[in-house]
């Protein structure tokens, strides 16, 4: 088994980032999101744009699955000063099941991704995984008032974007992302508890714990559950599909 200290002392670095410098490229956003297995919550997509021309590296920052609460929270004013923009964007769970999970990251992205414009536009961006979810597309799967099929518009990143498996491990702008956007989902799925008590999504954060499971299964899912995943420990006719994603 590796020890802490050795698997802590491989940070993230701007390497990535700055190879895109050849390009003719100064403002690289790295991007990635959290809740995606979640039975409950949102999606959360975090946004965080580094100049090439400006940044040293950060100290302390890694993927957010590495790091304790206090630290990851300690981190979040640190990586807004040393950012050039970050935001971090939700996509309800009622979204999810309207849209699908893959089409509620991208709504996620574009509201994270339309709050660091107002800032900087970042001329690229570097994604974690292996599936660009964030760049703009239509998508026509909602239904209107009447009960027709109506297509919309879900906006997204227009910037070129780069997918790279485990960026969240290697870039330093793409680990900050995850730092901001674990937090602030934490806080959010922290507040909900106190008005949901039975579920424990101050401990588990909307995760599929057995606990979690069983709690379903006797009050039944809330209005912030993904209700057209497979939630309680029982099989429910009305679960069309199971949850999927980290």
């Amino acid at each position: 088994m590796t020890p802490l200290r050795t698997r802590r002392s491989t940070a993230p670095t701007l390497s990535v980032e700055k190879s895109f410098a050849t390009a003719g490229h100064r403002y690289v956003a790295g991007c990635d999101e959290v809740g995606r297995g979640a039975l409950a919550g949102p999606v959360s997509v975090g946004i965080v744009v580094v100049d090439l021309g400006a940044p040293a590296p950060l100290r302390g920052v890694r993927d957010s699955k590495l790091l304790p609460a206090a630290e990851r929270e300690a981190l979040v004013p640190r990586i807004r000063r040393w950012s050039v923009a970050s935001a971090v964007g939700h996509a309800s769970a009622a979204e999810i099941d309207a849209l699908g999970l893959m089409s509620a990251l991208r709504v996620a992205g574009s509201r994270a991704w339309a709050s660091v414009l107002e800032t900087v536009t970042p001329d690229v961006v570097i994604l974690d995984g292996n599936h660009d979810w964030l760049s703009a597309r239509s998508q026509g799967v909602l239904f209107g008032a009447g009960g027709g099929a109506v297509g919309i518009e879900q906006g997204g990143c227009t910037a070129p974007v780069h997918t790279r498996i485990k960026a969240d491990l290697k870039c330093l702008s793409v680990a900050a992302a995850s730092v901001l956007a674990k937090v602030e989902r934490d806080a959010l799925m922290v507040s909900l508890a106190a008005d949901h008590p039975d579920f424990g999504w101050d401990v588990n954060k909307g995760y599929a714990t057995e606990s979690h499971r069983a709690a379903i299964d006797v009050a039944g899912p809330s209005e912030y559950h993904r209700r057209t995943w497979r939630l309680g420990s029982l099989a429910r006719p009305d679960a069309a599909r199971t949850e999927s994603g980290g």
